[in-house]
């Protein structure tokens, strides 16, 4: 008897592996073409054995999921009507599969960035309106804030809740608040791409040439960089009319009372007001007062500074401006302070100081190439201020086209515009027939004022 238990036994184990060796069989064989139809596009060639594979053995191979994205993507884009809202459904279907069988391909807030931007693509298809649109980037943007990295999604987000707004949905507020959301989030993504950016600068600076992944890397990061600067253009010229004084006064002037120990709150409006221009009325005045008095900061007494003089008490505003900077720890947001007091010494015509602030932002970011726009230009406006002979004037033009051809080593996105700016600079410089003329080829001319620096005639 016990023997022909053992045999029973032995005869059913021998039947489930070759079971399974049939299943794994067939498996492989679906995998195999579908893979190959799928790295040859033909997708639809690829269709039936992904969806066999999907419901016999889903966690055979991630291949599953790498190729289905593209075959049900591709099937979605050649389908209408209810046909093609099945395939989106499926494509959103997939992705969570895919998380669930291998959960260490994907990422949770990646899927959930990934199902918006398809809702966003497809929402004519699935009938849906902006507040549905709203919504999903809504959901993705307090879920998975991390993960909502997408220049056009981030863009999106905002954009529809002025759409909305114009559709009397929500409150102008509203669209002030996502304003600020989105804008802090673009700053935040900015800021981690530049970080990423400045060694392989500084290396390539140095002189030392950077090997293919890092070159790679660089020119990534640079398009991201690109990507989230037209984005932040994009959303200011979507804010438009919306944000003027007309509407801001009378609205912080309506919620002031409620919110003037609101940090949060008064940090945005002084913001707003300062950078609409809305600085004359009074109500800037208590707002920057609140500000500093609920939450002294870099950024509190930089308003103070700026509201001093506009006063015209400059010696009472200069302590106010070297508190801020000093108080701001992070390296990238203190470059951002050196580069906003430097325009504002800048605006003033006080080009030393303003200098000497674009110098500390490059020390902090050595890729911000519009510090060094921004000094070429100071150079060039002091041309004929800085020299004791025509020629010698004419001189400083040369510093001024080195300064602005430095901004684009260091910032792709400025390279056309700085070369352009560095050969306009040239033209004004003495010319190889003034060079002749004065025999002074290869001679170091000190140029005197603020500018306080030589430069060598070339040779010829």
């Amino acid at each position: 008897m016990k023997t022909r238990v053992t045999l029973i036994l032995l005869a059913l184990f021998m039947g489930f592996n070759v079971g399974f060796a049939q299943q794994d069989e067939e498996c492989m064989l679906n995998l195999t073409l579908m893979s190959d139809n799928a790295k040859s596009k033909k997708f639809d060639e690829a269709y039936e054995p992904f969806m066999k594979l999907r419901n016999k053995c889903p966690k055979f191979n991630y291949a599953i999921y790498y190729y289905g994205e593209r075959i049900l993507k591709d099937k979605i884009e050649k389908a209408t009507g209810t046909e093609r809202v099945d395939f989106v459904n499926d494509l959103m279907k997939v992705w969570d599969e895919g998380l669930a069988n291998f959960p260490d391909k994907y990422n949770v807030g990646d899927i959930l960035q990934e199902k918006t931007l398809l809702k966003y693509e497809e929402r004519e298809a699935l009938g849906l309106g902006n507040k549905q649109v709203y919504d999903a980037f809504d959901e993705l943007y307090k879920k998975e804030p991390k993960s909502f990295t997408n220049p056009k999604g981030l863009y999106v987000y905002f954009s529809t809740i002025v759409d909305m707004h114009d559709a009397q949905e929500v409150e102008v507020l509203d669209v002030f608040n996502k304003y600020d959301d989105v804008s802090e989030k673009i700053n935040q993504e900015i800021d981690n791409y530049t970080e990423k950016l400045n060694p392989l600068v500084e290396k390539e600076e140095a002189g030392t040439e950077l090997d293919k992944k890092e070159a790679q890397y660089k020119k990534q990061y640079e398009s991201y960089l690109e990507a989230y600067e037209k984005i932040s253009g994009s959303i200011d010229s979507k804010l438009g009319k919306l944000a003027n004084c007309e509407v801001l006064v009378p609205l912080y002037k309506r919620d002031f009372d409620k919110f003037k120990s609101d940090s949060e709150w008064l940090k945005r409006a002084v913001n707003r007001m300062y950078n609409k221009e809305c600085t004359d009325d009074p109500l800037y005045i208590d707002l920057v007062k609140a500000y500093d008095a609920s939450s002294p900061s870099a950024d509190t007494k930089y308003f103070v500074y700026n509201l001093l003089m506009s006063q015209g008490k400059e010696k009472e505003a200069k302590p106010y401006l070297d508190q801020s900077y000093d108080l701001e720890k992070d390296p990238l947001t203190k470059s951002k302070l050196a580069m906003r007091f430097g325009k504002s010494l800048k605006s003033q015509g006080n080009y030393g100081s303003a200098r000497s602030y674009f110098q500390k932002s490059l020390e902090l970011n050595p890729s911000n190439g519009r510090a060094h726009i921004e000094i070429a230009n100071m150079y060039a406006a002091s041309a004929n201020n800085c020299g004791d002979t025509n020629f010698n004037k004419r001189a400083v033009f040369w510093l001024a086209a080195a300064e602005a051809r430095k901004a684009g080593r260091v910032d792709a996105n400025l390279r056309s515009y700085a070369e352009e700016l560095a050969r306009s600079f040239e033209g004004k410089a003495p010319q190889k027939s003034d060079i002749f003329g004065l025999g002074n080829s290869g001679e170091t001319i000190r140029i005197a004022c603020w500018i306080g620096l030589s430069v060598t005639v070339p040779k010829i």
